[in-house]
Formats: structure tokens, C-alpha cells, sequence
């Protein structure tokens, strides 16, 4: 197969040199329309809000496999000296997504270039907002994306695992996300007279122990979760009762069943609180992300495809993660999986992780990704059948 890797390293410097964070990613978006007009390949905005979906042999309806790359950055300001450094302050590809919109583009360039030799329909998805607090794949599941769509797969670059290999968890691959928000209301009062009003600050204490007093007893200690305190605030100086304070936290889980006891308890608790130190509690929260589960099927598929890419020594077995993925969104209705690209050089310097300032990636590793995409697509054009999925 012919993958053009100047094409698709050239589109990720540009990319990265210009960062777009969540759904507001114009300069992206005209990009990847631009690319693929050049490429000759249709492509449709009605899904979701600034999202493109590309396809491939769009009269070959009897079997679509989509592929899906995010293409949104963080607010971080990068670090790296680099020639591409972004020009953004305050915004970066941190997280790799400059890449993954980059191997897709490479990817739909090589399929189309040999489109007659393919039997199946491909659908190019490319996404907004995975790290924004709204999901840009819920939206686009919303509005029917998937639909038409029978097995999905993505990829995302990958900090811990080595240049050349690729990375698969089978089942469970990636937790999912809740986010919680409890506000307490009380009332002010001098600090030399507590009695005379309520403490928000106390109910937000009480809340923030006895939450980790219930995970210590009433979840199982061989469960796979997180449940997390991430900001604390209250007061506005130090002789006032405070008569506000908020928390927020978040919830990671494989079992979903588990993600509700564990926000019920959290909600519980705080509600509790709030009586017993006279104030009142709002509780709210926001699941974006199910838990990723990677079809043991579609896994074993895309295992044997990589392998024919890297050689099966360089398909490693990797441990489930409690980060989350809104890729997630797209498997409530369709199966699929996602699989990890390695990326890191130690000879190069390039070691850090996603999400840090001087997030670095092995270019040389991008056709990889776009290799496994189109052998997967010809490895499985003729149809997936499994009976569990109907």
C-alpha cells in the first residue's frame, strides 16, 4: 500500500502549529475540508456540532467500517523547542490529536487511491471536543452517525508504549468519566460567634471525609475505580463564617453499575452533610464517557492486520486504563475498539506523556497508523459477521 508519510507528517506540523480547543476549531476544520476536496473524496457536516464525516465508495452500502480521528487541542502552552512549535499561547496538542486527524487524512488519501480494490463503504469521522467538557462523539451519535456505520476503530498515539509496536487491550480498554459538582449554602457569621450561622465550609469537610471513609468500606478493594476530590474552595477571609463552598470530583469506572452506587454515595453523603450543619446541598453531575470496551472479535481482527504491518512481535498486550475516552460514546451502538500507536524514542529524547507541556511524539510512527487503518479495511471488507451482535 502506498501511504505518502511527508503528506501526512506535513499536515501534523501545521496542525500542531495551530491548536483549536473544543468545538470551536475553524482553522482545523477548513484544514481537513480542504484536504479532502483535494483528495476527491464527499464529505458531510449534519453531524454533530463542527464535525466532518468523509466517505469512501458511498454506493457500497452492504458493509461500512468507520474510522475516527478527534482533532481538538488542550490549554497548555507548549514548551518544546521545535520548528512547529504551536503560535497559540495558551494552546497545545497535547494529547496527540493533530496526529490522529493527520493519519486519518493519510489513511483516507491511500483507500481512495484504491477504492476500486475495496468492497465495503468507509466512513472518515472526524471529531470535535474529546477533552472539552462536552462531548463532540456524543453529539455525533446523537444525530445518527452511526446509523449507517456496522464496526468502528481508532487509534490514539501512545507515550508508553515503544515506536513500532502497537498496543491492544481486549474488553475493557478505558474507564468511564463522571464528573460531580455539590455547591453548600449556609449563612455568615463573625468567627468569634460559629453559633450564629451555618458553616458551608464544615458540611463541605464532612462531605470530602466521608467519602473516602465510604470507599474504604463500602467498595469492594478489588474493584477497578477512582473516585476523586479535585478542587475545594470556600470562604473569602479568615474571620467569616464562609456561607458558600464547592466541590468537584469524578468518578472512573469499568462496571457502570458501580459509577451509579459510587455517585448515589457521593450524593448521599453530601445531602447528610448538609443537615447536619443546617445548610443546603445541590448536587449534580455529568457522564460523558462509558467505559471503552473493545470487542474481543474486532480485537482479534485488528491484531492479526497489525501483525501483517509491524510483525506480531511488535502487537503487545497492554493493561486496561482508568483515563477515559469519549470514543466510547460510539461503541453504545456499534461494536468496535480502539488501539494504542507507540510512540516513544527514548533515542530521539521523546519520553513524555500526553497532557504535559512538553508533550513530544515519533513522527516516524505516523504511517503505521494509517498502514494498520487501511489493512484493517482490507483485511474485513467483505463483512464482519458475529452472531452476539445481533
Amino acid at each position: 500500500m502506498d501511504i505518502d508519510k511527508d503528506y501526512v507528517i506535513r499536515l501534523r506540523r501545521i496542525l500542531h502549529q495551530y491548536p483549536e480547543i473544543g468545538f470551536k476549531l475553524p482553522r482545523t476544520l477548513a484544514l481537513v475540508k480542504k484536504e479532502l476536496k483535494n483528495i476527491g473524496i464527499s464529505y458531510t457536516e449534519q453531524y454533530g456540532l463542527n464535525s466532518i464525516v468523509g466517505v469512501i465508495n458511498p454506493e457500497s452500502t452492504n458493509f461500512t467500517i468507520g474510522l475516527r480521528a478527534d482533532m481538538d487541542a488542550l490549554p497548555i502552552n507548549e514548551k518544546n523547542d521545535v520548528p512547529y512549535k504551536s503560535k497559540i499561547a495558551g494552546k497545545m496538542h497535547a494529547c496527540g490529536h493533530d496526529a490522529h486527524t493527520a493519519i486519518l487524512l493519510g489513511t483516507a488519501k491511500a483507500l481512495h487511491a484504491m477504492r476500486d480494490q475495496i468492497s465495503c463503504r468507509v466512513m472518515l469521522l472526524f471529531q470535535p471536543s474529546e477533552e472539552g467538557p462536552e462531548s463532540g462523539a456524543e453529539r455525533m451519535v446523537a444525530d445518527g452517525v452511526m446509523d449507517e456505520i456496522d464496526v468502528i476503530i481508532a487509534l490514539h498515539v501512545d507515550g508508553w508504549t515503544e515506536s513500532g509496536k502497537i498496543g491492544i487491550c481486549k474488553g475493557n480498554s478505558m474507564a468511564s468519566q463522571r464528573s460531580f459538582h455539590i455547591e453548600f449554602f449556609g449563612q455568615t457569621a463573625h468567627a468569634t460567634l460559629p453559633h450564629t450561622g451555618c458553616d458551608a465550609l464544615a458540611a463541605a469537610v464532612c462531605t470530602y471525609n466521608n467519602i473516602h471513609l465510604m470507599l474504604a468500606r463500602k467498595i469492594d478493594p478489588f474493584a477497578h475505580y477512582v473516585c476523586s476530590i479535585g478542587k475545594l474552595c470556600a470562604g473569602t477571609t479568615q474571620n467569616v463564617v464562609p456561607d458558600y463552598a464547592e466541590m468537584l470530583g469524578t468518578i472512573r469506572t469499568f462496571d457502570m453499575e458501580l459509577d451509579r452506587f459510587l455517585f448515589g454515595q457521593v450524593e448521599q453523603i453530601a445531602k447528610h452533610a448538609a443537615k447536619e450543619y443546617s445548610v443546603r446541598a445541590e448536587v449534580s453531575s455529568l457522564l460523558n464517557m462509558y467505559n471503552l470496551y473493545n470487542d474481543p472479535v474486532l480485537t482479534d481482527l485488528l491484531t492479526q492486520s497489525a501483525g501483517k504491518v509491524v510483525g506480531e512481535e511488535n502487537v503487545v498486550s497492554i493493561m486496561p486504563k482508568l483515563s477515559s475516552e469519549d470514543f466510547s460514546q460510539f461503541l453504545t451502538q456499534k461494536p468496535g475498539l480502539l488501539f494504542r500507536l507507540g510512540t516513544r524514542n527514548e533515542k530521539k529524547g521523546i519520553t513524555s506523556l500526553a497532557h504535559n507541556s512538553d508533550f513530544q511524539i515519533d513522527e516516524d510512527a505516523l504511517p503505521i497508523g494509517c498502514r494498520i487503518f487501511v489493512q484493517f479495511v482490507l483485511d474485513n471488507m467483505k463483512r464482519i459477521e458475529n452472531e452476539s451482535w445481533n
